[in-house]
């Protein structure tokens, strides 16, 4: 989802031993498919990149579900959905490959319930929120994970996001970083929200962009998955 704890522009999924670092999310993307720093487990390198912040990001807390036009829904992650999740990132793991640095491996089950229990624990510590991405067509299916990650300093939330190869194109991370943006911007003491992703990532980079993002810089990064060029782009939103 950039780089879903998932980070590529978005959320992350649970991939190995990397994935068990990252976070469910959540929230790094893929060539011609939505990705962002993303999440799968908890922290995208991000839905799941960076070690997960040990202090609460904003004393608030987000919805645990949000409704979107189109039948489209973004549900908080719990350990109901692991079955689902696993099913979900092991079909897509070709189309996150590129972007997400723990898609590199397939994660067992156990792997992915140990995220999805990592990740609701910092839900409760208030500092990352990490969402699966359904659609009412497709009860109990998983087509993306989608986070929020107080991995970028105080004050701040940034977000990450993957979508299903199967569902790109449709405009499902454009709605759901849309609604995610509202609910950061929401929350006490959040006054700014960030989506990053690789410049190769252009339909990652095109999310952002769609809501009315400001792109602040290009960061020089470190290269950990096979399709970034290190040149991260870092789009902003203010309150």
């Amino acid at each position: 989802m950039s780089q879903a704890q998932p980070r590529s522009c978005g959320l992350p999924p649970a991939a190995g031993a990397t994935a068990a670092r990252a976070a469910e999310a959540a929230a790094s993307p893929v060539p011609e498919a939505t990705v962002g720093r993303v999440p799968e487990a908890a922290a995208s390198r991000g839905p799941e990149t960076a070690a997960a912040p040990v202090t609460e990001v904003t004393a608030g807390r987000p919805p645990e579900r949000l409704r979107l036009p189109g039948g489209l829904w973004l549900r908080r992650r719990r350990s109901t959905h692991t079955a689902a999740l696993n099913q979900a990132v092991h079909a897509n793991l070709d189309h996150l490959r590129p972007w997400m640095e723990w898609a590199a491996e397939a994660p067992s089950r156990a792997q992915t319930a140990e995220l999805t229990r990592a990740g609701a624990a910092a839900w409760e510590a208030g500092t990352d929120f990490i969402y699966l991405a359904g659609l009412d067509a497709e009860p109990g299916g998983v087509i993306g994970a989608f986070g929020l990650h107080g991995r970028i300093g105080p004050g701040a939330l940034e977000i990450g996001y993957w979508v299903a190869a199967g569902h790109v194109g449709r405009g499902i991370a454009t709605a759901a970083a849309g609604a995610l943006t509202e609910a950061a911007l929401a929350l006490p003491g959040i006054a700014r929200v960030e989506i990053r992703c690789d410049r190769a990532n252009g339909a990652s980079a095109a999310v952002p962009r769609k809501l009315g993002y400001r792109l602040d810089r290009i960061a020089d990064v470190a290269v950990r998955a096979p399709g970034e060029t290190g040149r991260q782009l870092v789009w902003v939103m203010e309150r």
